[in-house]
C-alpha cells in the first residue's frame, strides 16, 4: 500500500515505515522495568532549567540574559547567553537557550546570522553554549573558522541550542521552532541593538535540518519573523528513507540512529515508547549515551545494528510511531519557505539520501520559493560542508545586503 501526501507526492508505505520503526525501537534502550524514557541529567545552572509560569509567556519572550566570559578564539567579541520561551513538538511551552557572539563596537542594526551548529548529542554538555567553553576539536577545526569569517564581516552570530531542553536529537521540527523563537528573542535584548537588523539563517547536516525546518515553518509558525534567506547544506530531508538505508546489519554510524531513537522518545513519550522494545544490551547502550556527545555516541554504536539491541519490534504496526517519523521528515511536510533558499549537498552522500533533498527542493521551487541549489564534487558528507561554505557565505552576504535573490529553479 502506498500513502499519498496532501500535495499528491508519494509517501512511504506501511512496510517501509514498519522497517524504520523496528529499527528505531531496536536502537533505543529502556530504563529498568521498561518504563519511562531516560532524559538527560539536569544541569545545576538555572539558565538551563524550566522555570515556572512558562505558559504565561509568548514564544520568543526573553526569560534570562547573561553576559558570558570572552573567548580567545573569537577576539574582540562579546558573548551573551539568552534563555527564551519556545514550543515543543506537541505544542507545549518550553525554555530554550541561544548564545550570541557580537563584534565589539558593533553599530546598531548590523546584520545577524542565526547559525544552527551541528549538535549530535543527548546531554546539556553537547549544547553550543557549553561547547564554546571547552576544547571540542569539532568546533575548533570546523565551525570556529567560519564563525570568525562572519564576525569579521560585522555580523552578529546567534547560535541556538536547537535540540531543546530534553536534547531530543532526531526531533527535527522542534529544531526549527527553537531556531525561530531564538531569533524572536535576540531582537528583544536591548543591549544587542538588533531589533531592526536584517537576519539570515545557515546550518549544515543536523544544523541544516534545523535551518531547513525553520525556513519551512516560518510562514505558519512565525509570520512576524522576517528572514532575508536561509542557507542549508547536507540536510537529512527524510528520516524514513535515511533510517531505512541503515539496514539491519552493523553500521559505523549506528550510534547516531540510536541517539535519534532516544531523542524521539524523549519528545514523543506516549507515541514513541521505544524503551519498551529493548533487550539488556540495548538498555546498557542507552544508559551509556544518555548524556553523551558525538564521539561517545559513535563509539558505543560502532559495529552494531538493530538486532543487537532489540527485544521486540511490536511498534512496527503502531500508526502513532509511524506518524512521529513522518512528522519529522521535511520532505513530507506540506509547507514551504517563502524566503530565499541556498542549498548545497554532495551528489553521492554516504549518510544523506540525496533523492529526498532533490524532491524537497523541487517542491519548494514549485511553491514559489527562490531556490539556488549547488552540488559539491565529493562523496564525503563533511568535506561537502567545507566545499560549499564559500558559495554559501557569498550568497548570505548578498541577502544581508538586501540584494535580489537569484534562483536555479
Amino acid at each position: 500500500m502506498t500513502w499519498i501526501g496532501a500535495r499528491g507526492h508519494a509517501r512511504p508505505g506501511r512496510v517501509v515505515l514498519g522497517v524504520v520503526v523496528a529499527m528505531l525501537s531496536a536502537l533505543v534502550p529502556a530504563t529498568a522495568g521498561h518504563s519511562a524514557p531516560l532524559y538527560p541529567a539536569a544541569d545545576p545552572d538555572p539558565i538551563y532549567a524550566q522555570p515556572a509560569g512558562l505558559a504565561e509567556h509568548r514564544p520568543g519572550d526573553v526569560l534570562a540574559v547573561r553576559a558570558m566570559p570572552p573567548l580567545a578564539m573569537f577576539p574582540d567579541t562579546s558573548v551573551t547567553l539568552i534563555q527564551f520561551r519556545s514550543t515543543d513538538s506537541t505544542g507545549d511551552p518550553i525554555a530554550a537557550t541561544t548564545t550570541v557572539l557580537q563584534p565589539n563596537n558593533q553599530p546598531a542594526d548590523a546584520p545577524v546570522l542565526s547559525y544552527q551548529h551541528i549538535i549530535n548529542g543527548l546531554g546539556v554538555q553537547c549544547s553550543v553554549s557549553k561547547v564554546l567553553y571547552t576544547d571540542d576539536p569539532n568546533l575548533m577545526v570546523r565551525e570556529a573558522v567560519f564563525w570568525n569569517i562572519a564576525l569579521r564581516r560585522g555580523w552578529t552570530m546567534a547560535l541556538p541550542d536547537h535540540l531543546g531542553p530534553n536534547y531530543a536529537y532526531g526531533a527535527a521540527k522542534l529544531g526549527g521552532q527553537v531556531t525561530l523563537d531564538g531569533i524572536r528573542a535576540i531582537r528583544q535584548v536591548e543591549q544587542l541593538r538588533v531589533a531592526h537588523s536584517r537576519i539570515a539563517m545557515a546550518g549544515y547536516s543536523g544544523g541544516g535540518m534545523a535551518t531547513a525546518w525553520a525556513a519551512a515553518l516560518q510562514p505558519a509558525y512565525a509570520p512576524d519573523v522576517e528572514i532575508a534567506g536561509a542557507a542549508m547544506g547536507g540536510v537529512p530531508m527524510n528520516l524514513v528513507t535515511m533510517l531505512e538505508g541503515l539496514g539491519f546489519g552493523p553500521h559505523p554510524v549506528f550510534g547516531l540512529a540510536l541517539a535519534a531513537g532516544i531523542g524521539l522518545e524523549r519528545e514523543y513519550p506516549e507515541r514513541f515508547p521505544i524503551s519498551e522494545q529493548m533487550n539488556p544490551r540495548g538498555l546498557a547502550a542507552r544508559a551509556a549515551i544518555a548524556n553523551a556527545c558525538t564521539n561517545d555516541i559513535l563509539s558505543v554504536g560502532a559495529g552494531h545494528g538493530i538486532l543487537d539491541f532489540a527485544a521486540t519490534t511490536s511498534l512496527v504496526d503502531d500508526p502513532r510511531a509511524h506518524a512521529v517519523v513522518e512528522e519529522n521528515s521535511l520532505e513530507l511536510y506540506d509547507g514551504a519557505p517563502t524566503m530565499p533558499v541556498f542549498e548545497w549537498h554532495s551528489p553521492i552522500d554516504g549518510l544523506i539520501p540525496v533523492d529526498a533533498i532533490t524532491a524537497t527542493m523541487r517542491r519548494w521551487c514549485a511553491a514559489g520559493a527562490p531556490v539556488v541549489t549547488q552540488s559539491t564534487p565529493t562523496p564525503d558528507h563533511l568535506t561537502a560542508a567545507v566545499l560549499g561554505l564559500p558559495s554559501a557565505v557569498g550568497w548570505l552576504d548578498a541577502r544581508l545586503r538586501g540584494e535580489p535573490a537569484p534562483s536555479t529553479c
